[in-house]
């Protein structure tokens, strides 16, 4: 039987009159991916730091690899990664031996940690480039390495906050599939936080959205789908080569549409509800001089699960990436930057 890998009690934290995280409990189990979601300032990056240590709670307790965040904080370091979204690596330095400098935070001896780097580095397909600057590499081979560095002491549970952010689109594929072996094939308990609805889908098990401190919901992408397609909510894509602001304006403002994005120049999703809704909704477009090209009844996705339950859009950039909650005296977070003890 499977346990639980990490157990949160009534997790809460406060600055001040600021709520942040409030009374949050959930668990995750030994070897599983869990997805981590919220819109901008809804807890998840306070909640992540609370787990890796970085920021003690205000009350309720918490459980990491069988270790306590407050009593045992030094076990819990010993038994985590953080792939932060921002890369802790030095330019200067060859790809070995900034693995070499975070190996050397864990106390790890001298030839473990030499055999440990190859291993890694041969994980990646890098070992080619073991001895060039890390200030030579793409984007996409550094968060490679970046990702390593994370694994260099070998931990039960690895947090991933935004892995593919800024990646372009075979760099994110290279990284999703480095995460999903990771997972398989060293049974790695995994903490996903995204904004990208896609990459919650294929990579977690099981996903909790947080939503002002609480989580509103937890389940698996299957059955979190279930909670939009078993209403009687309608999603349709609409190809409109001649979409206008006015049309879309005229879209929001149906009282039978919940929403209405324009996904690209040519194409509108929208999410209606009642048994007429296609008729009004097309009417609408038409009345607005729009000309239908294609429509489609399309199946809910995460985005559409996490509009429906919070009812705003995940889609976090990367300038407000930053979060509210995080508080005073934020940094760069954890990952090898602070000495096991």
């Amino acid at each position: 039987m499977v346990g639980n890998t990490i157990e949160v009690s009534g997790l809460t934290k406060r600055f001040g009159d600021l709520v942040a995280v409030d009374h949050v409990s959930f668990d995750v189990k030994e070897g599983e991916i869990f997805g981590f979601l919220g819109p901008n300032g809804a807890g998840k990056s306070t909640t992540i730091r609370m787990l890796c240590t970085l920021s003690r709670p205000t009350d309720g307790t918490a459980k990491v690899a069988g270790y306590d965040i407050v009593k045992e904080d030094g076990k819990v370091r010993e038994s985590i990664g953080l792939v932060s979204e921002k890369m802790i690596m030095y330019n200067d330095l060859k790809a070995k031996e900034n693995l070499k400098l975070f190996g050397k935070l864990y106390d790890i001896p001298n030839d473990a940690l030499e055999k440990r780097i190859h291993k890694l580095l041969e994980f990646v397909h890098m070992e080619k480039w073991a001895d060039s600057r890390i200030g030579t590499f793409s984007t996409g081979m550094k968060q490679r390495i970046n990702v390593i560095r994370a694994l260099v002491n070998q931990p039960k549970i690895l947090f991933l906050d935004e892995p593919t952010l800024g990646l372009d689109p075979q760099s994110t594929s290279e990284v999703r599939e480095l995460v999903r072996r990771i997972n398989i094939e060293n049974n790695t308990t995994m903490i996903l936080t995204t904004h990208m609805m896609v990459e919650a889908d294929l990579l977690c098990d099981r996903i909790g959205i947080i939503d002002r401190g609480k989580i509103v919901a937890l389940d698996t992408p299957a059955n979190l789908k279930k909670v939009v397609s078993g209403t009687d909510t309608t999603i349709l894509d609409f190809e409109i080569p001649n979409i206008t602001s006015s049309l879309m304006s005229s879209l929001k403002s149906l009282p039978c549409v919940k929403s209405a994005q324009q996904e690209d120049e040519a194409h509108v999703k929208v999410s209606a509800t009642g048994d007429d809704c296609f008729d009004h909704v097309v009417d609408a477009v038409r009345k607005g001089g729009g000309k239908i090209k294609t429509v489609k009844n399309m199946e809910p996705s995460l985005e559409d699960v996490f509009l429906h339950i919070t009812g705003r859009q995940v889609r976090d950039s990367v300038s407000e990436k930053s979060e509210a909650t995080h508080g005073p005296g934020h940094g760069p977070g954890f990952g090898g930057a602070r000495r096991v003890r």
